[in-house]
């Protein structure tokens, strides 16, 4: 797998502890919607601490771009990304990742696991395909929903919103699970796309094969 140095062109502010992050886009790169690289910061004691992220920008763009939650609460990479600077550097490999669109479906996502379906709803957007998608996000609070306008623009009523740690009027509370799903759901043989912490990931697929999904259908990394 190969390596490229890349430089950061620009910061964006996107939420409280999200910030995206337009990079060089090396020539000849290719990836499709929902695909990852591994990444690392290029400055001393950093540049082997390689973690996987998503491109949430098109394909066809320029430009590659990542949307990026920092944990501050400890100092490994996420944290030292707020404070990269246009100018400052990366080195990312070849991508890889086993999420693509496979049809219209569902799509659930906890918190950061969003950004896999952000290039995917994009790109479906951008060719007037969004269809029958819906997507159902989970986060603890209002203020931690990724890109919530965008979604909203692109999906309208098929943009669900769970909120878990606080009572906000017009939001569902609670989280995702099998009782949530069967009172949305009623056909599981669509196919249903989930990208969360690893234990959202496994007690969402256990739910959905539990009410009847087929293997073939879930749609997740690996």
């Amino acid at each position: 797998m190969a390596d490229y140095q890349v430089k950061v062109i620009a910061v964006k502010k996107v939420t409280h502890n999200v910030h995206a992050f337009t990079i060089e886009k090396p020539e000849g790169f290719t990836y499709t919607p929902g695909q990852a690289t591994d990444l690392s910061i290029l400055k001393e004691n950093w540049e082997k601490e390689k973690r996987p992220f998503t491109f949430t920008s098109l394909p066809a763009s320029d430009t590659l771009e990542f949307t990026i939650k920092s944990y501050t609460d400890h100092d490994g990479v996420t944290n030292q990304l707020t404070q990269i600077k246009p100018g400052d550097s990366f080195e990312i490999s070849d991508s890889w990742g086993a999420i693509a669109y496979q049809g219209e479906g569902i799509f659930l996502a906890g918190g950061a696991g969003i950004t896999p379906f952000i290039a995917i709803l994009r790109d479906l957007y951008a060719q007037n395909k969004v269809g029958g998608n819906k997507l159902y996000f989970s986060n603890k609070t209002v203020s931690d929903i990724i890109l919530k306008e965008e979604f909203e623009k692109m999906l309208g009523s098929q943009f669900f919103n769970l909120i878990s740690s606080e009572q906000a009027e017009g939001f569902y509370h609670g989280k995702i699970n099998k009782e949530f799903l069967q009172t949305q759901i009623s056909d599981f043989s669509q196919p249903f796309y989930v990208c969360g912490p690893d234990a959202f990931t496994s007690s969402i697929l256990s739910a959905l094969e539990e009410l009847g999904a087929k293997a073939e259908t879930l749609v997740f990394e690996k």
